[in-house]
């Protein structure tokens, strides 16, 4: 996937091998709390796991001298990777147990954890399920209040709610290095406020040429490499 404000040879977004790919790879696991009796709606979930990524971003253990910040420099410098399972019962208990931090939405609960290596998951979160994470809105999602950060989403793709998820995530992220630090502090301490939104397929383009934050898949599941798949419109930006 790639960043068309900073179109650098050294996204690590981009499809195409870069010098990324010569580093260790990380992989940043986020596990969607699916209950059967009581899963969480998409939408509620998207937003959910979009918050998580910029929590763990923002947390004081990622950064400096803090326990975690090491091994988020590293996911950095490298492919950014995020992957998401679900869990219920028992198995979300055990996932509570591992170091990390749940994020609640509306009603999702998302647990995000810091980087493992992509061949090193934890024995609790390796065994969790990828696919199965098919959810859905009961009812259509209200309009996004323009005046906050909305994550828009390529209308013309079909991702399960798990890989969308992590595409949030991705756009949520890009939205996050663009910000300034007086910025990036009022987005974390208003809550992270934020929306996700499929986009009118008739302003997708004038999105993604924008010159707003633009994700594009690496293509490792689901899509096709080089694919668009979310527009970070966070107001600060435009």
């Amino acid at each position: 996937m790639s960043h068309d404000v900073t179109p650098s040879t050294d996204s690590p977004f981009r499809s195409e091998p870069t010098a990324r790919d010569q580093a260790p790879q990380f992989v940043l696991p986020l596990v969607v709390r699916i209950e059967k009796t009581a899963p969480p709606a998409r939408t509620d979930a998207l937003e959910t796991a979009a918050r998580a990524v910029l929590v763990m971003l923002s947390d004081e253990r990622s950064a400096g001298d803090g326990e975690w910040a090491e091994v988020m420099r590293d996911w950095q410098d490298a492919r950014i990777r995020k992957v998401v399972r679900r869990a219920r019962g028992a198995e979300w208990r055990r996932a509570e147990g591992l170091p990390g931090i749940t994020v609640t939405g509306k009603a999702a609960q998302v647990r995000v954890f810091p980087p493992v290596p992509l061949d090193g998951w934890p024995k609790d979160l390796a065994r969790l399920q990828v696919s199965g994470t098919d959810l859905d809105d009961p009812e259509p999602p209200v309009e996004a209040d323009a005046a906050a950060p909305v994550l828009w989403l390529n209308p013309d793709l079909d991702m399960s709610a798990g890989k969308a998820m992590a595409q949030a995530g991705h756009g949520a992220q890009l939205a996050w290095w663009e910000l300034s630090e007086e910025e990036r502090d009022a987005w974390r301490d208003a809550g992270f406020p934020l929306a996700v939104r499929a986009a009118d397929p008739g302003r997708w383009g004038e999105l993604t040429t924008s010159g707003l934050p633009l994700v594009r898949d690496a293509g490792f599941t689901e899509i096709a490499p080089g694919s668009c798949t979310v527009v970070a419109d966070h107001p600060a930006l435009r």
